[in-house]
């Protein structure tokens, strides 16, 4: 499995770069799963109905499935974003790409999203300056990054170049659990 993380902050284009690459991942009959980091209190499934009738009433997991899909509803008693290491450790390991969106503290390796300063996007710094494991800056705004870098830049307006990136570099991306410690 190859592991990429889309690192950013609200509003800079990361669901949208990840949506776009998914299908294009599909269309070359690979198959690919999403970790997605939640920054607020979200439900996945609707008021009234069973699945969240037995969440509410108590239950710390809810498994729901069908004859086409399955979904695991699970209530933390204290609260805090597990590891994401945990979370990969819980996707199918016979998917070919496993795209995280978020964890952008995370080691993994992962292509930043960088929109240049705007009213709305003012106060957030980048990340590949102090990130390590930032291995490319998708950016709409070259020019206007604030520290000059040798890191690939990519169009982020252009999921195909994106993905040809990574295809590319795919072994850059194989996943290698961390040592148990």
């Amino acid at each position: 499995m190859k592991v990429v993380g889309f690192a950013a902050y609200s509003g800079a284009g990361k669901t949208t770069l990840v949506e776009a690459l998914i299908p294009r991942f599909v269309a070359r009959g690979l198959r690919v799963a999403v970790i997605k980091h939640a920054h607020h209190r979200f439900d996945v499934d609707t008021p009234g109905k069973d699945s969240w009738r037995h969440r509410k009433a108590g239950a710390s997991e809810v498994l729901v499935v069908s004859d086409v899909r399955m979904a695991l509803m699970r209530e933390f008693a204290d609260a805090g974003t597990p590891p994401v290491h945990d979370l990969i450790a819980q996707i199918d390991p016979t998917v070919d790409w496993l795209l995280v969106e978020g964890f952008r503290g995370s080691d993994l390796p992962k292509v930043e999203v960088w929109r240049a300063p705007a009213a709305d996007f003012a106060g957030h710094p980048a990340r590949y300056p102090d990130d390590p494991a930032v291995r490319a800056i998708a950016t709409d705004a070259p020019g206007a990054l604030p520290v000059p870098t040798a890191l690939p830049l990519l169009e982020l307006n252009d999921p195909d170049r994106v993905l040809a990136w990574l295809l590319d570099r795919a072994a850059d991306f194989a996943y290698r659990a961390p040592a148990a410690g």
